[in-house]
């Protein structure tokens, strides 16, 4: 062991509260990305509950399947998997490769919605057992990277031979988050099964360029917010110096062709950094922000689709987007996947880096902390017990007023006041301590055409956001999210949790 810090980390820190199960859906081979976003995805694997990994078909790829794409990258994986764990706590080591290879299989070999009415395929009963093995008031996070004709077979052989309750049970541990429709399957079951659970951004066919999940990579092959993300970090100069190297990511990890990880965002929302809830898309975090398209409830629609960021990028100028959702944390999920590549090369636990440890007023865990206010009042934040476990590094305390999860509307100014953060650190390390003053009861926006000449703010939720970075090479992030609730709350954030079991 390198130091006490370092043992602190090893010993100390807890395993995570809960782990999310998660079934792939993947057309890989149809071109490198599906690749490339299993290579990533196995780093965070320690994470994860990783139930199943299922080859399938999509309209790009509509005859055949390919286990040995995601056998490969797997066998790539087993040549690192001691060097990781040498990098993380005993209380969150990584899966053996051969327990993911157990919960490899193919799906149906055959395009849509028809095929799904065929013989059951060893997907869809690896699907469906994985499925049966959450508990009641558990989910499990069904992640379509290509077409979704065996969760479509699962929910058909599920409604054929189980009773009507049986079959509201077994949707209600469902979470599916597509990267958009890619066959038939996908309207289907949200026609179907509309109290799913379901995130897809909505456009019309093969219209990639509109949806939320581009923000991951895609602004030059689709030139949406040129000048906003910082592109530098996605070019296949970036990923041939920094993550195809080594044992693994230079054998797993393929060139790009169009742009690269396109599924990643469906996984992003889960992994363990603090940052978002992956219950709440409308929260926002690396894997994007989504919003009920009904939120009145009359339907038990769960479908949520693309909403917009508004975000200064590297250009300075305000930029505006469902893509910014995602692009706007491009360094810290960039730089993440960086240092962990680094963690396979072998290294020593000294020589490479880890993430920092956020307390934040006495709280260390992940959860994000609620606290109920009044108007006019002011919050005080306390965040300088944080630590890093790499003692050479120095940690910097950035604060983020997440204005839009608490707007309903594209112009978030007309609902939400922008909330300053000052510093009260008391010399060292500059805003690890901060206070934020509330609006009062009768403030809000000026606004003609109402009848007090302003729309008062109200009662609502604030959404604030730390973000505790290191100074390395590759930097790493983690993240406490406050809600601040002033004078009750948002009404509609109580509606949302309300709803939070369908």
């Amino acid at each position: 062991m390198d130091s006490s810090i370092a043992q602190k980390y090893f010993q100390d820190i807890p395993a995570f509260k809960s782990k999310p199960h998660i079934a792939v859906l993947t057309d890989i081979c149809n071109e490198p990305d599906d690749a490339e976003s299993l290579t990533r995805l196995l780093l965070y694997a320690n994470e994860f509950h990783i139930d199943a990994l299922i080859a399938t078909t999509s309209f790009w790829q509509q005859t055949s399947t390919h286990i040995e794409e995601i056998h490969r990258i797997i066998d790539a994986y087993a040549g690192v998997e001691a060097a990781l764990n040498a990098h993380v706590p005993h209380s969150r080591q990584y899966p053996s490769a051969q327990s993911l290879r157990a919960v490899s299989r193919s799906g149906l070999e055959g395009y849509g919605l028809k095929s799904a009415e065929g013989p059951l395929c060893e997907g869809t009963e690896l699907l469906i057992r994985a499925i049966d093995a959450i508990q009641d008031d558990g989910h499990i996070w069904v992640l379509l990277w290509g077409g979704a004709n065996v969760l479509a077979q699962a929910l058909l052989q599920i409604k054929r031979s189980r009773s009507d309750e049986e079959l509201i049970k077994f949707a209600a541990k469902l979470r599916v988050y597509a990267i958009s429709d890619q066959d038939d399957s996908g309207p289907w079951i949200r026609l179907h099964f509309p109290k799913l659970f379901y995130i897809s951004s909505t456009h019309g066919w093969n219209a990639y360029g509109l949806a939320a999940w581009t923000g991951i990579s895609g602004e030059s092959y689709y030139n949406f917010n040129p000048g906003g993300p910082d592109t530098s970090l996605v070019t296949k100069e970036w990923i041939k110096e920094f993550i195809q190297i080594g044992p693994y990511g230079k054998v797993a990890y393929p060139d790009p062709i169009f742009i690269p990880e396109g599924d990643t965002p469906t996984y992003l929302n889960l992994i363990q950094n603090g940052l978002t809830d992956p219950c709440r898309p409308d929260w926002g975090g690396w894997g994007g922000r989504y919003s009920l398209t009904d939120r009145s409830g009359t339907y038990g629609n769960r479908h949520y689709s693309d909403v917009a960021d508004h975000v200064v990028g590297k250009d300075g100028r305000m930029h505006s987007g469902s893509q910014a959702t995602i692009w706007r944390w491009r360094e810290a999920y960039q730089g993440d996947f960086a240092a962990r590549i680094q963690w396979t090369l072998g290294k020593p636990f000294h020589e490479t880096n880890h993430a920092p440890v956020i307390v934040l007023n006495g709280d260390s865990s992940l959860d994000p902390i609620h606290i109920h206010v009044d108007f006019g009042s002011t919050i005080h934040l306390d965040a300088s017990a944080s630590w890093d476990p790499d003692e050479k590094d120095t940690l910097h305390f950035c604060w983020l007023h997440y204005g839009e999860p608490s707007a309903t509307q594209w112009t978030t100014h007309f609902q939400v006041p922008k909330l300053e953060f000052k510093d009260e650190s008391e010399g060292g390390r500059g805003f690890e301590k901060v206070s934020v003053k509330l609006p009062g009861k009768e403030e809000g926006m000026p606004f003609p055409l109402h009848p007090e000449g302003v729309l008062k703010w109200g009662p609502k939720t604030y959404h604030l956001v730390l973000e505790v970075v290191d100074d390395a090479k590759f930097p790493m992030r983690m993240y406490k999210r406050i809600l601040v609730h002033v004078g009750g709350g948002s009404a509609w954030e109580k509606n949302e949790n309300d709803l939070a079991w369908l």
